[in-house]
């Protein structure tokens, strides 16, 4: 089994780069639970994305919206969204995850008819995609479509690609969809992706409540409210969900004590993150190194 990493900056723009050698695109499978969480932690990414289940179910939360989606079905994640997934059930699930630049959806010709209202629209930040419906299967069996090209790479597929990319977003507008403008929907986002990403650079430090709240120009009540509308959590346990997130890398590294990883990502107690640790991974700190290092001696790949 193979352990995957989740890049992502201090912003939380995933820093993967969803391309191929010659197309702005990536098409690959993911299992959830192979991620160095354990599932994919919160990011977001200027590219859209369409995601099939393979086996299983799984927990997508976009912005503040949270969604269970079946296996055999997909969903439509917007640019620019916030956005995580984890396993629905331990029921191991796998899905084919396909991202792909705005502009190289269609022409550039018809960007700005066909796709730039969509991509802007504040109502529309996900759209799940049910096989039962004529247009979701259609969507969901290019998004196999085009994981198989890129899998084998028949003659031509390049130009198949780009065939099966004009008839997914064809069906997705064409169902009907109304959009809608609300600036302050935009604002919202802007102002949780700037407490987000102050939280990201300052985690190591000594963070307030007055420091987050003042990061996104809010107030603390304020700030407490978008907290628990989109993480569904206060602002300080996201620091110390973040910190354990950060200190599993660290443990990973052979030369590292569990003080000085405590302190490397801002406890102040060692105590105090063994306690954090285990109430967030089930483990002690200690546990979840040595565990690491028994799987690399198995051969395991990290």
């Amino acid at each position: 089994m193979q352990i995957k990493n989740f890049l992502i900056d201090e912003s939380l723009k995933e820093l993967t780069k969803h391309h191929t050698v010659v197309l702005p695109i990536a098409c690959y499978q993911t299992t959830i639970t192979q991620n160095i969480h354990g599932y994919i932690p919160l990011h977001w990414h200027d590219e859209i994305q369409f995601v099939l289940i393979v086996k299983g179910e799984a927990i997508f939360q976009i912005n503040e919206d949270w969604i269970v989606v079946r296996e055999g079905d997909g969903l439509f994640i917007n640019s620019g969204r916030l956005h995580m997934a984890q396993e629905k059930d331990q029921s191991g699930c796998v899905y084919i995850c396909l991202n792909l630049s705005p502009y190289f959806v269609i022409s550039q010709e018809l960007y700005t008819t066909y796709v730039k209202p969509y991509i802007q629209a504040t109502n529309l930040p996900y759209l799940y995609v049910d096989a039962n419906e004529i247009w979701g299967k259609n969507i969901l069996d290019a998004i196999l479509e085009i994981y198989q090209s890129i899998e084998q790479k028949p003659q031509y597929y390049e130009i198949d690609i780009t065939m099966q990319l004009t008839l997914i977003w064809k069906n997705l507008i064409d169902n009907g969809f109304k959009l809608e403008y609300v600036q302050t929907e935009v604002l919202k986002s802007k102002r949780m992706k700037e407490m987000l990403s102050w939280i990201h650079q300052h985690y190591a430090e000594k963070i307030m409540l007055e420091d987050i709240a003042r990061a996104g120009q809010l107030s603390r009540s304020e700030c407490c409210r978008y907290f628990k509308r989109f993480l569904k959590c206060t602002p300080l346990n996201y620091v110390i969900d973040y910190r354990i997130q950060k200190s599993l890398y660290l443990l990973q590294q052979g030369d590292s004590t569990i003080t000085e990883v405590a302190y490397q990502v801002g406890f102040n107690s060692t105590s105090y993150f063994i306690k954090e640790f285990r109430n967030s991974m089930n483990m002690t700190p200690l546990a979840y190194k040595k565990n690491k290092m028994h799987k690399d001696e198995a051969g395991f790949v990290y």
